[in-house]
């Protein structure tokens, strides 16, 4: 499949999920620069990699997780290449054992679905529900990939954009974790 970059927003938006519009909403309202691919439904990371090569950086893993008892909720960002350890993450935050979050909660308080979990869901979490993660290892990246709240676009921003503009405006911090 052959993909092209643009810049900003498209053109035309007929078809296109309002979850999707609002994130290239809020993004051009914060002033926040980004690149977009349009691309079919890219459901796992090794689906990702046409969409990697042409924005020349990966594409990061978001992992929606909870604890055991379903009261805390967290989005945890992390390189694609990185495995996911649990007790690591778990230690490092304070918490019961982390798990994978069911579709309801992801849904109820992102406004996602799975395949399309991305850090752009957070301004849809009004109620402050989800707690960020990041890796440290992506605090030193220049750029981030994720999808805009649909896993049919992805886009590229400035990682100190996301922390600077996107984050506050929604109200919410990040933990860093070391995975």
């Amino acid at each position: 499949m052959s993909y092209n970059i643009q810049s900003g927003r498209p053109a035309n938006i007929s078809g296109r999920l309002e979850k999707e519009i609002r994130v290239y909403d809020l993004l051009d309202r914060l002033g926040i620069y980004y690149d977009r691919i349009d691309h079919e439904a890219l459901e796992t990371m090794e689906a990702c990699e046409g969409v990697d090569k042409l924005f020349g950086i990966r594409m990061c893993k978001n992992l929606f997780l909870c604890n055991s008892q379903r009261t805390k909720f967290y989005l945890l960002l992390m390189p694609a290449d990185k495995k996911f350890i649990t007790k690591l993450v778990s230690k490092q935050i304070g918490s019961a054992r982390l798990s994978f979050a069911e579709r309801e909660y992801m849904e109820e308080f992102l406004d996602i679905t799975p395949g399309s979990v991305s850090v752009m869901g957070l301004m849809n979490d009004i109620g402050s529900n989800v707690q960020l993660l990041i890796d440290k290892e992506l605090m030193t990246e220049e750029y981030i990939a994720c999808h805009p709240c649909v896993n049919t676009s992805s886009i590229k921003l400035k990682m100190e954009e996301l922390l600077s503009k996107f984050l506050p405006y929604t109200g919410h911090d990040f933990i860093v974790v070391e995975l």
